[in-house]
């Protein structure tokens, strides 16, 4: 019974992937000549022959046949007695390889081997993984959804690891269930009370900078370098790129043929909206660049307290800041300027009135909501017509129309 329970060990020893056959081996003979040293007082005698792939286990002791009445050491001799009973023909002198049991060392015993054998390679596993893992964040996994919580997901990779994607890690409009297959990036390998947690990651930069590669050869190649990457995830993001090469347009390359190689990325991240851009030293041309697609007419920089005071028409500062901000929030972080959007003429507007001077009779949150789409005055609400105050602010037709109406009695 208890060499069954040992084979029952063995198969389970060869699920193991992080485990090499030379380790394993080590790691078995370590612990029986340990049964060994315990019921013999010494291993040197001992020879332990394991057959991993069949469940076999032999062990031998080795003793010196030594005449009757001269046994000093009962574990290293033998008399010759004895010896004679196992071969006959055994002289003195002779050396005597017997076969021990495993029901010689008894069941507790062998219970014992059992779960050390367990402990000590459920150990290397756990070290094997985190091994695998820590040198490949950065890198890109698939791997199938085993199990969806509140807060994460399991997921599995090929060989059968464990992987948490967490929710705070998603693209907000990511929905799996179980069984989906899902790409994303290992972000981080720890320890956690001795196990290893691998943490995936949809939205960090660094999983479109790698979709970017599978996606662009010119990229994977290092023909085009990619700057700078800044996301809101699921809604918007700036990639920079440049290329030494004269020949080569980085910004065509990325984005393909009528768009065929950005559209797959595009899917992977949910419908995210990516600007590709030039790369360039030239701060004033870079932050135009970033902006885009509104068009400048000028910037005044702050290079001291990294601040751009950007001036354009009217009409391009919703444009500028983009829905819910994410355009020119993106851009400050792609550029490292914080930047400042003006109406050009502003200073001769004296009529205009800030927005803020109506909170006593528009709800606040109503008021930062225009102000998100570059809206902060009296004059530059009302110069949109309500159809574009809707949808660049997903107001109710009704809200914007009385602040319409609250706006216009101002200027009556």
């Amino acid at each position: 019974m208890e060499h069954g329970v040992l084979i029952d060990s063995f198969q389970e020893f060869k699920e193991f992937k992080n485990i090499d056959r030379a380790t394993m081996m080590s790691i078995l003979e370590d612990v029986f000549k340990g049964m060994a040293r315990k019921k013999y007082g010494t291993d040197e005698n001992i020879d332990i022959v394991i057959n991993i792939d069949k469940g076999d286990l032999e062990i031998w002791r080795n003793r010196l046949i030594v005449e009757d009445g001269l046994v000093e050491d009962p574990n290293t001799q033998i008399a010759y007695s004895e010896a004679v009973k196992i071969e006959p023909d055994f002289e003195v002198g002779e050396d005597v390889t017997e076969e021990v049991k495993l029901a010689d060392f008894g069941r507790r015993a062998v219970m014992s081997a059992r779960q050390n054998l367990v402990s000590r390679v459920l150990e290397l596993e756990k070290d094997g993984i985190y091994r695998k893992y820590k040198d490949r964040a950065g890198d890109i996994i698939t791997g199938e959804v085993y199990q969806v919580w509140k807060k994460e997901i399991l997921v599995v990779d090929d060989e059968g690891n464990e992987l948490i994607l967490p929710k705070t890690e998603q693209i907000p409009s990511d929905f799996f269930k179980k069984g989906d297959t899902v790409r994303s990036v290992v972000l981080r390998v720890e320890m956690q009370g001795g196990n290893p947690r691998i943490i995936l990651s949809r939205n960090s930069p660094i999983f479109l900078e790698r979709l970017f590669e599978l996606e662009v050869p010119e990229v994977f190649d290092g023909l085009i370098t990619i700057k700078n990457i800044v996301r809101e995830p699921g809604e918007r993001a700036k990639v920079a790129v440049e290329s030494y090469d004269d020949r080569i347009d980085p910004v065509g390359a990325c984005v393909g043929m009528k768009g065929s190689r950005i559209h797959g990325i595009v899917r992977e991240l949910r419908n995210e909206n990516i600007d590709v851009i030039n790369f360039t030293n030239n701060v004033m041309l870079y932050i135009q660049r970033a902006l885009n697609p509104a068009k400048i007419s000028n910037i005044v920089l702050d290079d001291e307290n990294m601040r751009a005071s950007v001036y354009m028409k009217p009409d391009q500062v919703s444009l500028a800041i983009g829905k819910g901000g994410y355009n020119i929030r993106l851009a400050g972080k792609l550029t490292g300027y914080e930047i400042d959007v003006y109406r050009e003429g502003d200073e001769e507007s004296e009529e205009d009135v800030d927005l803020d001077e109506f909170k006593d009779e528009i709800d606040e949150w109503i008021i930062e909501e225009f102000k998100k789409v570059g809206c902060d005055t009296a004059k530059s609400v009302l110069d949109l017509d309500i159809e574009e105050l809707v949808k660049r602010t997903d107001l109710e037709e009704e809200t914007v129309n009385e602040v319409i109406k609250i706006l216009k009695e101002e200027f009556e």
